[in-house]
């Protein structure tokens, strides 16, 4: 049998949502009985990781303490600024021996692994959080890569983006600005570019970004397949 996954969401919903589509997708099977169990704590009160880090993590950590409680064997969280305050999460998956999936550590192997370091792609360009885009630059600096990050207005121009998604804003004023700063990253010399907040895709599709891009809700979604079956 298949591994119970335990996912700690919510932050945002629609990103959550979609990060389970990809899941069951994902997932090789002939009917029901063969797709993954997952116990789900999809809570968009978590305080805001960019603004409450602090309090944020408490939550976080109790979030994962009633999953394990509930069964969960493997944790997962669609949420790359979220990471940043992880460490609550870790130390519970540590006390009741439960696998956490890294989805930075994850996104940032994929990544270079897809975009062929060892060919040349020395530049990945990460459409992210302040949190999430120091999360990956130490992650692709551990790897021999080098960050392209949005900063000032466009930095400001994602933020409004991401907060837009949050409120149902996925029409195509907000896709034609995330293409646009997609192409800003690759006109500052990305060879690649990482999705590395979880409402990026849901603005911006593979086939739009101006050099390959490595979709870390994806990236996720299959280790977590990986995982449990």
């Amino acid at each position: 049998m298949s591994k119970v996954l335990g996912v700690i969401g919510g932050m945002g919903p629609a990103a959550t949502v979609a990060f389970l589509a990809r899941v069951q997708a994902l997932t090789p099977a002939r009917g029901d009985a063969d797709h993954i169990r997952v116990l789900m704590d999809l809570n968009p009160q978590v305080p805001d990781r960019n603004t409450r880090p602090g309090e944020a993590e408490v939550v976080l950590g109790q979030m994962a303490a009633r999953l394990a409680a509930a069964g969960a064997q493997v944790i997962a969280m669609p949420c790359n600024t979220a990471h940043a305050q992880a460490g609550e999460i870790r130390a519970v998956c540590a006390a009741q021996g439960l696998g956490f999936i890294d989805m930075i550590a994850a996104t940032a192997d994929a990544a270079v692994a897809d975009h062929g370091l060892n060919d040349g792609a020395r530049r990945i360009g990460v459409l992210a959080t302040s949190g999430g885009g120091r999360l990956y630059q130490a992650a692709l600096e551990a790897r021999g890569v080098e960050t392209v990050l949005l900063d000032g207005a466009d930095r400001e121009a994602f933020m409004g983006l991401v907060y837009g998604v949050k409120r149902g804003d996925v029409g195509e004023a907000a896709r034609v600005g995330m293409r646009g700063l997609a192409q800003a990253l690759g006109e500052a010399g990305a060879q690649a570019l990482i999705a590395g907040c979880t409402e990026v895709p849901l603005l911006l599709r593979a086939e739009e970004a101006p050099v390959g891009l490595t979709d870390s809700a994806e990236v996720l979604a299959r280790a977590c397949v990986g995982a449990c079956l």
